[in-house]
């Protein structure tokens, strides 16, 4: 380790233990801590199933940076090179359209054999894995509707999607030892103010009741439910509101999903979370960066990611969530995206597992707001840095900005030839 690296650490730990702060145990607890890392940050959302399906449901990439990952095997080497650049043991989250497969089949045909490779690479990789069924990008969600849809037919298809999508999450579970969590979300509404805006609740509620009649064991999986204010082509009505969500998933005893681009601009999640936890089993998080609107920009380490880590670490809820990224972003290096976003999470988590919560819980109790706010100020330029670059290194991984080089290495031997490549 580097001497200074450690030297600096040694003195943070003595300025933090003054306040009864152990950074050695703040660390543990981080260690523990595995997020949820999206695949589909790696090649904008295209998945390997239909490649050349226009991309719909509100899902919307910008950029066209160099190098995208154009294979399943591309796609797992860009993960490895960021989960190197990133301290502890984490999972990847996978949608359906990212099966590893020949075979030509459809989202209601897939099984676990085609998720196999997947499997066996986290094994290797000693990672764990989530899983999503892809309500989008499809002909039969061209309409706009998916589970709520009046057509029977097509309601059907995406029942029989989001079922066999279960038994594959159950099945990652099983074969990796921790819990998998299969998340449903569906982009269905209007673009416009519709004259029945309860008949595609009622079907959509009917149709996750179908969805999640298999009982499966919660060792090796768990249902969670993802609702949004609005998207493109459904401003003026989603029919997965946060409410019917909220209602379903507390009824349901189903983990609630919240996505921090989900709600209304103004509208923060961090506050949502004590309430919550007051009556929901558990919690899946989805730390986004939304500017304006659901923009899906990189994670950085901002004021609203601070306050849902101070959330989840003063509220003892860190076992209770679940937390994934969900971003984007085509304009930049994408193996960067992943690094720059799970490192900012990670660092908003460590500043809050370093913060004076009980003296800061005392002030206020005994109605000694000065002391309140005197602390939380000061605590801001505490020497957190230290004993994040001693994490990392602890870890195997860069401290601060080295790991950049890394990725300019990684794009310029790996990344860019693909374009060259796919050129010839």
């Amino acid at each position: 380790m580097n001497p200074t690296v450690k030297q600096s650490y040694e003195l943070a730990r003595a300025q933090y233990a003054a306040h009864g702060i152990d950074t050695d145990e703040a660390l543990e607890r981080l260690s523990r801590i595995k997020l949820s890392v999206h695949c589909w940050q790696g090649d904008d959302v295209r998945g390997f199933l239909f490649r050349e399906q226009e991309l719909s449901g509100g899902i919307s990439v910008t950029g066209s940076y160099p190098g995208a990952a154009r294979t399943p095997q591309e796609l797992r080497a860009d993960l490895e090179r960021a989960f190197s650049l990133i301290p502890g043991k984490h999972k990847v989250n996978l949608h359906a359209i990212y099966a590893d497969t020949e075979e030509a089949v459809d989202l209601n045909e897939l099984e676990p054999k085609h998720f196999q490779r997947w499997v066996d690479w986290a094994k290797e990789q000693g990672l764990g894995l989530d899983f999503n069924p892809t309500c989008f990008s499809h002909p039969k969600a061209a309409d706009g509707f998916t589970l709520s849809h009046p057509d029977e037919a097509v309601r059907r298809f995406w029942i029989e999607h989001c079922q066999a999508s279960r038994r594959i999450g159950a099945s990652f579970g099983e074969q990796l030892g921790q819990p998998c969590v299969t998340n449903v979300w569906v982009p269905d509404g209007y673009k416009d103010v519709p004259a029945d805006r309860l008949a595609p609740r009622r079907r959509l509620k009917e149709a996750l009741d179908e969805v999640f009649a298999e009982p499966l064991d919660p060792a090796h999986h768990l249902d969670a439910v993802e609702s949004k204010l609005f998207g493109l082509g459904s401003e003026a009505y989603v029919v997965g509101s946060h409410e019917f969500y909220m209602g379903y998933g507390l009824q349901n005893d189903k983990l609630i999903c919240l996505d921090s681009g989900h709600f209304h601009p103004t509208e923060t999640i961090s506050n949502k979370l004590s309430s919550l936890s007051l009556f929901a089993s558990g919690i899946l998080l989805h730390v986004s960066r939304p500017m304006r609107w659901d923009s899906d920009h990189v994670v950085i380490l901002d004021d609203e990611l601070l306050e849902i880590a101070r959330e989840l670490v003063r509220g003892d809820l860190l076992e209770r969530t679940f937390i994934g990224l969900d971003f984007f972003d085509g304009s930049i290096n994408r193996v960067a995206a992943w690094v720059i976003g799970t490192r900012s999470t990670l660092k908003a988590l460590l500043r809050a597992l370093l913060e004076p919560a009980e003296a800061l819980r005392q002030a206020e109790l005994d109605g000694d707001y000065t002391t309140r706010l005197a602390l939380a100020e000061e605590f801001k330029s505490y020497p957190f840095g230290a004993v994040w670059d001693y994490y990392c290194e602890r870890s195997g991984v860069p401290a601060r900005e080295a790991w950049l080089d890394d990725v300019k290495a990684y794009e310029r031997e790996v990344q860019l030839p693909r374009g060259e490549a796919a050129r010839v």
